[in-house]
């Protein structure tokens, strides 16, 4: 009971002193089950990245990240090659998320740009055939709709697509900085 108590009380002040601590059972608990590999190589745990990213919600850079492992499973020998594969993940999957952020904005820039020349298209058919003959009247109205829908949906990719990945890319680029520790209980 005294033990308990007293590693109560060590994993509390400890809790207090970092900014992100996550209890482990085992280093296993940072990666997926199903994966194998040795864990230079292995894919992280889906819930171990859900309950990171609910704890770096509020905190700002410079982030601690601290693992409390039991005493009798620690290996500190497989510690570095763990924080090498966390920060390798991040890092990646934060460069990932900012090309992302970066193509869809492309793409849509690109549609409104289209969506531009066609309804320019459109008004010069108009101002330069007054007559309004069968087929400029058909160009007419296949390339303004046309023009309107790649104009707003190409607006729509550069300022509101992008906000979909904001959060994602906001957390690894936290944890792709991330001082990560390891600490016994």
């Amino acid at each position: 009971m005294a033990k308990e108590v007293q590693t109560t009380l060590e994993q509390t002040a400890l809790l207090k002193k970092s900014e992100i601590s996550l209890s482990l059972d085992n280093y296993d608990d940072i990666f997926s089950d199903f994966d194998p590999r040795p864990f230079s190589q292995r894919a992280l745990s889906d819930d171990f990245l859900i309950e990171a990213k609910k704890a770096s919600r509020d905190k700002v850079s410079g982030i601690e990240l601290n693992f409390l492992i039991p005493k009798s499973v620690r290996k500190p020998s497989e510690e570095n090659i763990i924080k090498k594969r966390l920060k390798d993940h991040f890092k990646k999957h934060y460069h990932s998320e900012k090309q992302e952020t970066l193509n869809i904005r492309r793409f849509g820039a690109r549609f409104a740009g289209i969506g531009i020349v066609l309804m320019f298209l459109a008004t010069f058919i108009l101002f330069r055939f007054p007559d309004k003959s069968f087929v400029m009247n058909f160009l007419v109205v296949l390339l303004e709709p046309a023009g309107w829908f790649l104009l707003w949906e190409g607006l729509n990719q550069v300022i509101f697509e992008p906000r979909k990945h904001r959060e994602d890319m906001e957390f690894y680029r936290k944890m792709s900085s991330c001082e990560i520790n390891f600490f016994e209980y």
